[in-house]
């Protein structure tokens, strides 16, 4: 990554009169340049640094003096591979095709990477100026690589893969540790190959890593162990899934294609049915329910058709077992049921627990019932484009035009909150609590203890936005006017102006000018495998 934009000079050409920061003032004031020994910057620097250049030649000598080897052969491509941080970027392409939290991981990598390189580069190579190792003939062919005329402190490959590693480590620890090799043998390339003492290398990597620790204070990283429920529930242990309703959405997933079969060699017993996508699922449930009589119900599908299944349990009083079937599963996740197997277990055990339910009542349409988020404002609408715009453009690029979309021509939304006018340009509820509290919510620890969880962001503030985009930047959001955050067992909007849309779980499902929140403490009973 360093260097950028800089003339290089060849090993055999370069000369180290060029680097004008080792250069020394004689008695008169004239100027003159150090000798062309090999170890000539040891000679004009000045203590403490001349302890530490004085270990750098030892080490880079050591380096220096190793016997030729293939390892020669692999230092050189790894040190050619991460310029301008192409081999990190090949890393972050292979764990977007993973998925999960190694996608995940590969983003803020990148994002970390794209801060240590731009610091640096642009600001440490320039305030802290150093001459790189003199240039020498190796005893190996393979060995060294083109000298660039940037400082030699920090070392931008160091920087660049220690803020990769760690910003994927951050969200996987395991995709990290199998990266860390990797960018530790990057990292002693640049020494192996004549370009960095190795104090440049060991900087290098602490700034990367402090770089990339620094992200999670204004993007948090989002928690994988389950939330927090509440009191054990009495239901039904069903061996085999007898007398187990099992509800499977086709539609949920990234691949429309719902583990049916899996479901059934899990629990042979249970009876598994398909959802018909052009009838009402309400109607649907409330049919089979009726006829069959099952002592439990299970889902399988995206968060949607969970909290609809959810719904007919708390009218039945029946336990509900979720097998993640969906493209996020929040609330699989959540309550800690993270494959079918685990599911399939404490069916047969008759293990679960009590979660809450949360429910919106408006003034248009039947309650809707949401066991993850409402909102007001942006989201919603930018929910019906991306259903507009999905059978041309794909899920994942619809969302982000329709977001792009909506933001662009956002307008402040007047609203009587509790009693209070304020002017919001959005709305979030969650049910029950997450976190972080000072930051944009990236999860949940607790579904339990009767709470909802309300932000919302002010836009009768000066320059709101503004405000609101730099407190997110700098992790301030928990001290800034323009965001307010509080946990209420209900909550009352009144919308003063047209009827405004509602989603709630990812889901439009009203237009309407007054909405109710209110959060039901353990209302509905979740299979939940133990911790």
């Amino acid at each position: 990554m360093e260097g950028a934009g800089h003339t290089e000079l060849s090993l055999n050409t370069h000369d180290s009169s060029l680097h004008t920061s080792t250069v020394q003032r004689g008695s008169r004031g004239g100027a003159r340049k150090p000798s062309a020994t090999p170890h000539a910057y040891s000679e004009v620097v000045k203590p403490p640094l001349h302890r530490i250049h004085r270990a750098d030649e030892f080490v880079f000598d050591r380096s220096a003096n190793l016997r030729p080897s293939e390892a020669d052969r692999v230092m050189r491509f790894l040190s050619r591979a991460a310029d301008k941080g192409m081999l990190w970027w090949a890393a972050a392409v292979v764990l977007t095709a993973v998925g999960g939290r190694a996608r995940r991981g590969g983003v803020r990598g990148l994002l970390s990477l794209a801060l240590a390189s731009m610091l640096a580069n642009g600001i440490l190579k320039p305030l802290f100026p150093r001459r790189r190792p003199t240039a020498r003939q190796w005893a190996s062919v393979l060995r060294g690589v083109r000298i660039p005329l940037s400082s030699s402190f920090p070392s931008g490959h160091a920087a660049s893969a220690a803020a990769f590693t760690t910003g994927v480590a951050l969200e996987s620890p395991v995709t990290g540790a199998v990266l860390a090799p990797l960018a530790a043998a990057v990292a002693y390339s640049r020494v192996h190959n004549g370009v960095h003492w190795p104090s440049d290398v060991l900087v290098g990597l602490a700034f990367g890593g402090v770089v990339a620790s620094s992200t999670r204070r204004w993007w948090a990283v989002r928690s994988e162990d389950p939330a927090d429920l509440g009191t054990a529930a009495d239901v039904p242990a069903l061996p085999g899934g007898e007398g187990l309703l099992v509800v499977v959405n086709p539609g949920s997933g990234p691949g429309d294609d719902a583990p049916t079969d899996e479901i059934g060699a899990a629990l042979p017993s249970a009876l598994v049915r398909t959802l018909d996508m052009d009838q009402d699922f309400a109607e649907q449930l409330d049919t089979w329910i009726g006829g069959i009589q099952p002592h439990a119900l299970g889902v399988c599908g995206g968060d949607g058709t969970v909290v609809a299944v959810a719904a007919a349990a708390v009218r039945h009083t029946l336990p509900l077992a979720v097998f993640p079937g969906g493209t996020l599963n929040h609330f699989a996740r959540d309550a800690g049921v993270t494959d079918i197997a685990g599911t399939a277990k404490a069916v047969e055990k008759g293990r679960a627990r009590h979660v809450d339910k949360a429910v919106v009542v408006t003034d248009v349409a039947a309650p809707a019932p949401f066991l993850n988020t409402a909102s007001l404002g942006g989201y919603p609408d930018a929910v019906r484009l991306r259903e507009k715009w999905q059978p041309r453009l794909g899920k994942w690029p619809a969302a982000c035009a329709a977001m792009i979309r909506i933001l662009s021509a956002a307008a402040p939304l007047a609203v009587t909150i509790d009693g209070q006018p304020v002017l919001i340009w959005m709305l979030f509820v969650g049910n029950g609590r997450y976190s972080p509290a000072d930051q944009v919510p990236m999860s949940r620890p607790a579904i339990t203890g009767g709470m909802l969880d309300v932000r919302y962001v002010r836009a009768d503030r000066r320059a709101s936005r503004s405000r609101l985009l730099f407190a997110a930047a700098t992790g301030t959001l928990g001290t800034t006017p323009v965001y307010v955050r509080s946990l209420v067992p209900r909550l009352t909007v009144q919308v003063d102006g047209s009827p405004v849309a509602l989603a709630t779980d990812g889901e439009v499902v009203a237009d309407a000018r007054t909405f109710d929140f209110r959060a039901e403490p353990e209302a509905l009973a979740v299979y939940r495998p133990q911790p």
